[in-house]
C-alpha cells in the first residue's frame, strides 16, 4: 500500500516537504511524490489539493482520496469517481484562523480607506477622510462551520457588529444568526461587508446571481474566501458597473488560475489575491499520515466527506 502525494498547486507546497513530514509521523509508511509514482496498482491513497476530472481511474487500487483541505467540490464533481473511493477533508483551525485574518485585514483597509489613499499619493493628493466606525458597521458572515465561527469571533473581537447566516439553523454567541434561503435576503441587506465562507455544493453554485446582487444593500462590500464558483462572475461585473455593491475582495475564482481575459483583473472595484487566505496546514498535517495508517490496518478513516450533503 502507498500514499501518493499529487498536490497540483504550483507555488503553495512542496511536494518532497510535505513528504518528509508525514514519514516524521509514520516512518514506516510508503509514501511518494508525483514525479516519481512507481507502480500505479501499489497506489491506495491519492494526496491532492487541486483535482482534475478522471485522476482517480489512474489508481486501479485506489480506496482513499486524501484532500490536503477543506474544499472537496472538484472531485465529487468528478462523476468517473468510483463509489469505492472515499474522501476525506482536512479539518484544521490554522488556515480557518488565517483566513479570519485575511477577511479582518480586507476590511480595515476599506474602513481606513487605505485603496483611495493609495490612490491620492500617486496623484500627490492630500485628502483626509474619516474612517468607519467598527461598532456602527455589520459584517455578515455566511458559512458558520469551523471556519466561519472564528472568522465572526474576529470581526467581534475588533468590536464589529456581526450576523450570520447558514443553510441549517446555527447558534454563535453575541452572533444574530440567520439560516435557509428565506432569511438570506434580511441578511444581506443588513451588511455593511458580506463575507462568504461557504462550501461548493450544488444550491450554493451561483448563489451570488444578478438577483442576489440586488438584495445588497447599497455600497457594501463582497468579500469571497469559499469557494469560487458561489459568485456569478459576469452578473458580479455588471452589479460592480451598476453600483449595486461598491467593492468586491475576491480570493477565489470560478477558473483558477483567473484567466487572462477576464474583466476582473483590470475593474476598478475588484481586488484579486490568488487563493491565500488559509495557507498552512499546522498540525493537520498528522491526520494525513493518521489516515493511511487507519486504512492500512481496517480503521475507521478521520473526516469523511458525504457525497450527498458535498461536505
Amino acid at each position: 500500500m502507498a500514499l501518493l502525494i499529487d498536490l497540483k498547486q504550483p507555488g503553495w507546497m512542496d511536494e518532497e516537504e510535505l513528504r518528509q513530514d508525514l514519514l516524521e509521523c509514520y516512518p514506516q509508511g510508503d509514501i511518494r511524490c508525483s514525479a516519481a509514482p512507481g507502480n500505479l496498482d501499489d497506489i491506495e491513497v491519492l494526496a491532492v489539493s487541486g483535482y482534475d476530472a478522471g485522476d482517480a481511474l489512474r489508481y486501479p487500487n485506489l480506496k482513499l482520496i486524501q484532500k490536503t483541505g477543506a474544499g472537496v467540490d472538484s472531485i465529487l464533481a468528478d462523476e468517473s469517481l468510483p463509489r469505492t473511493v472515499e474522501v476525506a477533508r482536512l479539518v484544521t483551525a490554522v488556515p480557518a484562523h488565517e483566513i479570519a485574518e485575511y477577511c479582518l485585514a480586507a476590511v480595515l483597509q476599506e474602513q481606513r480607506h487605505f485603496r483611495r489613499y493609495s490612490k491620492d499619493q500617486e496623484e500627490w493628493i492630500w485628502q483626509p477622510t474619516a474612517p468607519r466606525k467598527a461598532d456602527e458597521t455589520i459584517i455578515a458572515v455566511l458559512g458558520l462551520g469551523m471556519i466561519g465561527s472564528i472568522v465572526a469571533q474576529r470581526f467581534l473581537n475588533n468590536r464589529f457588529k456581526v450576523v450570520g447566516w447558514s443553510r441549517s439553523e446555527k447558534w454563535l454567541a453575541d452572533v444574530d444568526c440567520y439560516h435557509g434561503d428565506d432569511q438570506l435576503p434580511a441578511v444581506l441587506r443588513l451588511a455593511d461587508y458580506v463575507v462568504t465562507i461557504l462550501p461548493s455544493t450544488p444550491e450554493t453554485v451561483d448563489l451570488f446571481d444578478h438577483d442576489r446582487f440586488s438584495q445588497m444593500k447599497p455600497g457594501s462590500v463582497l468579500i469571497n474566501c469559499g469557494r469560487g464558483d458561489l459568485i456569478n462572475e459576469a452578473d458580479l461585473v455588471e452589479a460592480l458597473d451598476d453600483n449595486k455593491l461598491s467593492t468586491a475582495i475576491l480570493d477565489v475564482m470560478q477558473t483558477e488560475p483567473l484567466p487572462v481575459n477576464s474583466p476582473l483583473w483590470t475593474h476598478p472595484k475588484v481586488v484579486l489575491t490568488p487563493h491565500v487566505s488559509g495557507w498552512h496546514l499546522g498540525d493537520a498535517i498528522k491526520d494525513i499520515a493518521e489516515n493511511m495508517r487507519r486504512l492500512e490496518n481496517g480503521e475507521a478513516l478521520m473526516h469523511l466527506v458525504s457525497r450527498q450533503l458535498g461536505y
